[in-house]
């Protein structure tokens, strides 16, 4: 690195004699008289100004930059002034991820993230910023399982300064700051009685979802999305492809989660319901645009939608519907007059695809079949969820005795009866 230290009050100049001279140039006396000069590796030139008896510290400066280059270590200056605030919008504006995500990270950062830590440049985090965040954070959102979601957007963003060269270490990794802590409750899979109980409370027209969610563990979206030539009733499969879903406050076609379309066994009860469900209200054409609000329109004929013919919406499906089944299954309690339905994010419609999961493992299914049916991207994610609703080692072991004993019961009198000696 090229790099040395100018004084701005006094410049070389020839003197009467030819001999090189110190004159003071016009700025002697105002402003910072050194300015440290360096080229660097995108080939510009850089500098930083010192005032008057610093030059020490000029010529430190330039070292510590020199040595940074050396080791691969050199974070621009300038570009490291960013604040958070504007280099997360264009982190934001780079991600390639599905829409429905991008807009969901973007809610995070926009809400929890940049009024807090916006302002500041990216060189000047410490960790201690960050665990005063997350306290500040903890006051507004009680749930530490969403806190954990969103510290982990924030960390993704010092992650990409990093790999940028803006920062050398994220401040989110370090061993004083603490994530949230995750959700600490096991999978608690509702019962058969639970699950006619709220298909008994809902509209007639939409007592099938309950069917199609506990019979064959598709998600809220994929079932709102299922169209009639998706299902093989000949052969006793559904094929899940397609998924309604709101992006940017508008419903939208789209892929199931993570793009994994698959195939899941239709059982024969199931199919009866949704025989008995297609006579009374026969499947609607629907037309929405295919993944994003601007993308082509796509027709399907949907099993599901509304008195008048169209899509389901979520957020309108889970308050005025999902909600007072619930109450009327007695899950949660009747709101108060002028409240809302309880918060039940444990009770949603997923508890269907829990339910499904547990009646599988308990009737011997494989975690690799599980796992693909319910769309999993991986089996071991299965595992870790479900684990704890497999039969247990010491189940099968006292069922395998238990029927030795009962097979030679059944041909004597038992090993009860055995003479003494």
């Amino acid at each position: 690195m090229a790099g040395h230290v100018q004084d701005r009050w006094y410049k070389t100049e020839p003197g009467a004699d030819g001999k090189p001279k110190r004159v003071r140039t016009d700025r002697y006396g105002k402003g910072m008289r050194y300015r440290a000069r360096y080229v660097g590796p995108d080939g510009t030139e850089k500098s930083r100004s010192f005032p008057d008896r610093q030059k020490r510290r000029a010529e430190e400066w330039l070292a510590s930059i020199e040595a940074d280059m050396s080791r691969g270590q050199y974070i621009d200056p300038r570009a490291a002034r960013t604040t958070f605030g504007q280099y997360a919008e264009r982190w934001l504006a780079s991600q390639t991820t599905d829409l429905s995500t991008r807009v969901s990270v973007a809610t995070q950062l926009r809400r929890h993230a940049i009024p807090y830590l916006g302002s500041r440049p990216l060189d000047s985090f410490q960790p201690g910023h960050i665990r005063q965040w997350l306290s500040e954070l903890e006051n507004v959102l009680p749930a530490s399982s969403y806190r954990r979601v969103i510290f982990g957007s924030v960390s993704a963003v010092f992650t990409a300064a990093v790999d940028d060269g803006l920062l050398t270490k994220n401040p989110c990794v370090a061993r004083s700051v603490r994530a949230p802590a995750p959700a600490r409750g096991r999978v608690q899979p509702w019962t058969a009685e639970r699950v006619f109980a709220v298909r008994a409370g809902l509209p007639e027209r939409f007592q099938a979802m309950t069917d199609i969610g506990g019979g064959c563990g598709l998600r809220q979206g994929e079932i709102f999305g299922l169209p009639l030539d998706e299902v093989d009733f000949a052969a006793g499969w559904l094929h899940v492809a397609y998924q309604v879903k709101v992006v940017n406050g508008h419903m939208v076609f789209a892929p199931p989660k993570r793009e994994k379309e698959r195939d899941v066994p239709l059982p024969d009860r199931v199919a009866d319901v949704v025989k008995a469900h297609m006579k009374l209200h026969p499947p609607s054409k629907v037309t929405l645009p295919w993944r994003t609000p601007g993308g082509p329109p796509l027709t399907k004929l949907l099993l599901f939608t509304r008195k008048d013919g169209g899509p389901v919406r979520r957020t309108d499906f889970n308050v005025y519907v999902w909600k007072p089944a619930l109450v009327a299954a007695g899950v949660i309690p009747e709101p108060e007059s002028g409240r809302r339905h309880q918060a039940a994010r444990e009770h949603g419609m997923h508890a269907l695809r829990h339910f499904y999961a547990s009646v599988l493992l308990d009737a011997g299914e494989s975690i690799k079949a599980l796992s693909q049916y319910l769309g999993h991207s991986d089996p071991g994610f299965t595992l870790r969820v479900y684990t704890h609703l497999m039969p247990s080692s010491e189940g099968r072991t006292r069922r395998a005795v238990d029927k030795v004993y009962e097979a030679a019961e059944s041909q004597s009198d038992g090993p009860q009866t055995a003479q003494s000696q």
